[in-house]
């Protein structure tokens, strides 16, 4: 405690500061595109800024979010903060996709193959980024029709959601795995 008279340590202004523990993030963000927006007013141009960003925890969960403001780093905040509210979960079967999955989005187009493992991430653009967050390790991808980031991006992570666990799907067709094993025996 400081006494009346006595010099302090720090300047005028200036606070002790506890050191924060460096809390490990839970997902990976990646910002796809930041737009400047211009809307005309009476007294002239009001800039803002639109960023896409992608956030993924490497293992199977993906979301997508958009953030609007008067500065690029308010604008990511926003839309790291509107991703985590829509994260999809998506099955994987040993770092790659269990089938061909193809999605459209308005006037995207995007086609996704598994691939052997060792083949690595074949895909550009909106898309890698998207398999990578999701940890996708092999797979081939192709956009096509429109080259629009955010509806490449919508389009992929619909058409991963699509992917459902095969255990699941016989479940819902009322299929057990052990009916399924006599039908190859006959």
């Amino acid at each position: 405690m400081q006494r009346i008279g006595e010099k302090s340590k720090f300047r005028p202004g200036q606070h002790r500061r506890e050191k924060k523990e460096e809390v490990k993030k839970e997902f990976s963000e990646r910002v796809l595109e930041i737009n400047r927006v211009t809307r005309v007013v009476k007294g002239g141009k009001r800039l803002r800024f639109r960023a896409l960003v992608v956030i993924g925890d490497n293992k199977n969960r993906v979301a997508y979010g958009l953030g609007k403001a008067t500065d690029v780093s308010t604008a990511v905040r926003k839309g790291v903060t509107d991703a985590k509210k829509d994260i999809k979960t998506i099955y994987l079967k040993s770092g790659t996709l269990p089938y061909h999955v193809e999605e459209v989005y308005k006037s995207a187009r995007v086609l996704i193959k598994p691939a052997k493992a060792g083949t690595g991430l074949i895909a550009g653009g909106p898309v890698r980024v998207v398999l990578q967050l999701t940890g996708v390790k092999d797979a081939a991808a192709k956009m096509l029709g429109s080259k629009n980031k955010i509806n490449n991006v919508i389009a992929t992570i619909n058409a991963l959601s699509k992917i459902m666990d095969p255990e699941v799907v016989m479940k819902r067709r009322g299929i057990s795995k052990s009916t399924k094993s006599q039908e190859k025996k006959s």
